[in-house]
């Protein structure tokens, strides 16, 4: 059985056939329901089943879910072969960052697939000899009998495999060089950038190609451009994925954020007959006006039926009247007083005044986003008096560099000698630390103890920065929830222990307003996980009929990757040029964090630069909509839960 083709493909703009999910656990979920229908017809035929497989973080999901359907459904993998798409080069196969080890990691080593079945280019292999390897895959896939499905991801460049940007149609599996974008996209895996690989074997287009069923999966905002291109665009080799158009059996399963810049979601009065709520008349409007370059108020007759509005005139009347209906409601997200203004009678405001103070939490992913994220708003609400606390939710300790703990360490010993304190002890774990280091091995994780240094760094840097804030040191609370700490990047999915802990801390502060990262596009993926665990510890002390949590109100902001959507942005709260730099000097406490950190992403600016950067356009996408022009915004949705 395959994935039910979406009915109505808006056939005018989509040219791939896509299926959309409420979530990635959704589309996951689908895409092995897929798998194991196939797997299953062949063993009833006697037949080998061959699946082409990917990797990075957009097959996760999906790997779990088939090793769940393995283990509780008794799906067997001993009739499947398996070849993977591609594998970085140089790199020993036991590496961290490794395909292969990615490979028996998430699926092979849970399965009962025959390791003979398993292919996966080899990245240790002598380079005079790859061609002969590459050549010797591609008998190994004819041999098999071809890819009967082949999962592919897509990055951000729109590549598929490694088959970047500019690879022919006709390319066969091959050693490439990676594009500098790609290997930024992916230098969130390495310690440092000039450890991502430059090489990479993958297979061709062209071997894609000869798949009889393929299927793209992409999860998140950071995915949706792209996928508009491929899904939307002209074939394009510039946009490799987009020549999958040619291919006659391929579908792209996408979660709704990663679809989110299809016509059909981005402007969907192009698509048909239109049930025009108030959010879809705010962003029909605020589209239009952003697009044409004019501030709401100056829109006209002319421009909504320019942009293809006329139908939104024929419901709601003269475009003046519905200019300012969107005016009031883009006025009305804008406040000094995220807590609420107290003693004031405000119905369209974002926030309630009553109770005041209120006491809130602000639920911080890594050690630092409480400060980068919605810093200006953090020091706001506790200047106009509320009781605010904040939840450092891991420990961030991957993001600490190995120098910073020998530097720290040689400062300890030295302030234990300078005050006459036996440093024998540090000096003995000064001693290991550098000797582990310095021998350290590219498929070798931290030490504890290293582990535990560098957690202290982090916290030490967090508790000076609500120091600085203002907050006294009861209002800060550490969790280092379980998940996290795996030493890698790679990290264990939530676990009931993380739920426990955020629902006592929960129950004991009883919050009227909680701050969450709703970044689910961040490149680890910790700040997607640490929300789910605070959305099902409300969802139980909800269940639980705490009085309290009737009351609480949560906000999500964004982590530092990106931001809401003009057009979604229910609480913008403004900052002054002096309020911009002392948030600024906020983050600067986090010293560890400054200049090159480890598994940056794919941005290159510092974490103040990106967070100024972005509270700085959110303004001018205000004032160019006519209102009033601030130095900076920090923005929020409401979650309803």
């Amino acid at each position: 059985m395959q994935l039910q083709k979406t009915q109505d493909m808006v056939d005018s703009f989509e040219k791939i056939p896509v299926s959309i999910h409420a979530g990635l656990k959704q589309g996951a979920a689908a895409v092995a329901q897929e798998i194991a229908s196939l797997i299953r017809s062949k063993q009833a035929k006697n037949e080998n089943c061959v699946l082409g497989l990917a990797t990075g973080s957009t097959p996760k999901s999906l790997y779990a879910e088939l090793v769940r359907l393995h283990k509780q459904e008794g799906l067997s993998f001993k009739n499947v072969i398996t070849f993977n798409l591609d594998e970085y080069y140089p790199i020993e196969p036991d590496a961290l960052q490794s395909y292969n080890r990615f490979m028996h990691v998430n699926l092979f080593d849970h399965i009962d697939i025959d390791p003979k079945n398993i292919h996966i280019p080899n990245g240790e292999i002598p380079k005079e000899k790859i061609k002969a390897h590459c050549i010797q895959y591609e008998e190994l896939i004819d041999q098999a009998g071809g890819i009967d499905l082949q999962i592919l991801g897509i990055g951000n460049n729109g590549h598929i495999g490694f088959n970047e940007p500019g690879s022919s149609i006709f390319s066969k599996t091959r050693l490439v060089t990676l594009d500098n974008s790609t290997r930024i996209a992916n230098s969130y895996e390495f310690a440092t950038f000039s450890q991502v690989p430059r090489l990479a074997i993958t297979m061709g287009i062209s071997t894609i190609m000869k798949a009889r069923r393929i299927i793209l999966m992409a999860w998140g905002p950071a995915k949706a451009p792209v996928v508009q291109k491929a899904v939307e665009g002209h074939v394009d080799e510039q946009i490799p994925a987009s020549l999958l158009q040619q291919h006659n059996d391929v579908s792209f399963v996408l979660d709704e954020t990663s679809a989110a810049e299809l016509t059909r979601y981005k402007y969907p009065w192009l698509t048909g007959e239109m049930d025009w709520t108030p959010a879809l008349v705010r962003k029909a409007v605020v589209n239009m006006a952003l697009k044409a370059n004019k501030p709401i108020l100056s829109l006209t007759n002319n421009d909504y039926r320019d942009h293809g509005l006329s139908e939104l005139l024929v419901e709601e009347g003269d475009a003046y009247e519905i200019n300012l209906k969107v005016y009031y409601m883009m006025r009305d997200t804008i406040t000094g007083w995220p807590g609420g203004k107290p003693n004031a009678n405000l119905p369209n405001h974002p926030e309630r005044s009553e109770p005041y103070p209120k006491r809130c939490v602000i639920f911080s992913p890594h050690p630092d986003d409480d400060i980068i994220s919605m810093g200006g708003t953090f020091q706001r609400l506790h200047d106009q008096g509320h009781d605010v606390h904040v939840a450092y939710q891991t420990s961030g300790n991957i993001a600490v560099t190995d120098e910073f703990v020998t530097r720290f360490m040689d400062f300890a010993v030295g302030f234990e000698e300078m005050f006459g304190i036996d440093s024998s002890k540090s000096n003995e774990i000064l001693s290991q630390a550098r000797a582990y280091l310095k021998n350290k091995k590219s498929n070798e994780i931290d030490t504890a103890d290293i582990r535990a240094i560098k957690g202290l760094i982090r916290r030490c840097e967090a508790k000076a920065t609500c120091r600085y804030v203002g907050l006294s040191d009861n209002n800060y609370h550490f969790q280092n929830l379980p998940f996290y700490e795996t030493g890698t990047i790679e990290k264990k999915p939530m676990g009931e222990e993380d739920v426990l802990v955020t629902m006592e801390l929960l129950r004991k502060l009883q919050p009227q307003q909680i701050y969450c990262a709703g970044d689910l596009a961040d490149p680890h993926g910790t700040h997607k996980v640490c929300l789910e665990i605070v959305f099902e510890a409300m969802r139980r002390l909800k269940e639980a009929n705490e009085p309290w949590v009737k009351d609480c109100w949560m906000w999500l902001y964004k982590g530092a990757w990106q931001e809401w959507d003009i057009a979604e942005i229910e609480m913008a709260v403004p900052m002054s040029p002096d309020q911009v730099m002392k948030k600024r000097h906020g983050i600067f406490i986090h010293q560890s964090q400054k200049d090159m950190v480890p598994f940056q992403g794919s941005d290159s600016r510092e974490f103040w630069q990106r967070a100024e950067d972005r509270n700085s356009n959110t303004a001018n996408l205000y004032a160019q909509l006519g209102l009033t022009k601030y130095a900076a915004m920090e923005a929020f949705v409401r979650w309803h839960y």
